[in-house]
């Protein structure tokens, strides 16, 4: 089988979940023997010397124009370099996020081929996005659109999110809207003893220490973390590894409100780059505490690398999350409204202190995080479910 996988992000270029999942997903699509041919077309520089792999930008004559009109670009090449290069042996094309969403579209009616989608968000649950984007979010919330409600299948990562296609895309037939959860791999993302890049951060190892890990956007809920900090244990440190933000406006907020925590609190640092692999390991399994304060989220990766790094997991209760985080056994879930955030603050920094004040709690939760991780989520049955699907189309 011959399967063209489309997406944005694709190591190294990997900013967010949607990458993550990819980077693990190709290889063990292709572990599953030599009947399965994975095609990668993605954004930007692929790996050098990756097989099979080919890389796309924006065409010239788009620059400076809306972000959302480059993406559309960009799928167009993907396109033709899918006509020029597999015309009459493609058997699937599968495309990751809204960004190669239209690019699997147009393959599917220019082969006759079906089209699998893998929903890792939606644009209706995402309306902030209209800052980034502008009229843009017009156009991606249309390529969106047009190809979950014509392709072959959809795959949600949680349940949640399979709730959250059918709500916001009642046109497609539910029979259609496959979940297979993301996985994670237990021997990359384990516990370490090291804890040289966490100093090197400058990060006392011998203090407690709370850990924020994603991208500056109102999705992943850093301004409710960071106001909550303001009550958590000023004898923890505040971690917040936290970069890219989505625009000016949200990084100047982001600015500011972390002045203001550095100057009421002690032990608040804030790494703004992209950390290696191997330092978001030992951070996390230096942490004590790890929070995930998404406002939005369909599975969240980075609850299962905390859990497999056996850190004890603060997340809202938000979309897939819950099918992660296993309540008062490996973590402790907040209730998210967006009428009452301030009880929402008020409930991460409680659960936070809880766990803080009961270190041998806390161990628990970790070590029962890395066994759920290890139990119910590897990458191996995600490609094995994936393959399935294509089969069966």
């Amino acid at each position: 089988m011959h399967i063209g996988l489309l997406t944005r992000e694709y190591p190294p270029q990997v900013y967010g979940g949607a990458g993550v999942h990819v980077g693990h997903l190709v290889p063990a699509l292709r572990a599953l023997g030599p009947h399965i041919r994975v095609e990668v077309h993605c954004f930007g520089d692929p790996p050098a010397g990756a097989a099979h792999t080919r890389g796309h930008r924006p065409p010239d004559f788009l620059a400076g124009a809306n972000p959302a009109l480059q993406t559309l670009g960009v799928d167009l090449s993907i396109v033709a370099a899918l006509d020029a290069n597999s015309a009459g042996t493609l058997d699937v094309v599968h495309s990751h996020t809204w960004y190669a969403n239209l690019a699997g579209h147009l393959a599917k009616m220019l082969h006759d081929v079906p089209h699998v989608v893998t929903a890792h968000s939606l644009e209706p649950r995402r309306p902030w996005k209209a800052e980034q984007l502008g009229g843009g979010y017009r156009l991606s919330s249309w390529a969106e659109r047009t190809a979950y409600e014509h392709a072959d299948a959809v795959i949600a990562v949680s349940e949640g999110m399979r709730a959250d296609v059918l709500e916001c895309y009642p046109a497609i037939d539910p029979a259609r809207v496959h979940v297979v959860h993301n996985g994670i791999d237990v021997e990359h993302f384990r516990p370490v003893p090291g804890r040289g890049a966490v100093v090197a951060a400058g990060i006392d190892p011998d203090r407690p220490i709370v850990v924020f890990l994603g991208r500056i956007t109102r999705q992943k809920g850093l301004g409710h973390l960071i106001e909550a900090a303001h009550a958590i244990d000023r004898g923890a440190q505040i971690v917040l590894c936290a970069g890219a933000p989505d625009t000016p406006e949200i990084a100047e907020e982001t600015e500011k409100a972390v002045a203001e925590l550095s100057a009421a609190r002690p032990g608040v640092v804030w790494l703004r780059r992209m950390l290696q692999t191997g330092e978001v390991r030992e951070l996390l399994s230096a942490a004590s505490v790890f929070v995930c304060p998404s406002v939005y989220e369909p599975l969240g990766i980075v609850n299962l690398e905390a859990m497999a790094c056996g850190t004890a997991v603060v997340a809202s209760d938000v979309g897939g999350i819950p099918e992660v985080v296993a309540d008062g056994e490996t973590g402790t879930l907040v209730r998210f409204d967006e009428h009452a955030v301030e009880e929402f603050r008020a409930g991460l920094a409680d659960a936070v202190n809880a766990l803080l004040g009961d270190p041998a709690r806390a161990a628990a939760m970790g070590a029962a995080g890395r066994e759920r991780a290890q139990r119910e989520f590897s990458w191996t049955r995600a490609a094995q479910r994936t393959a399935e699907i294509y089969y069966s189309l």
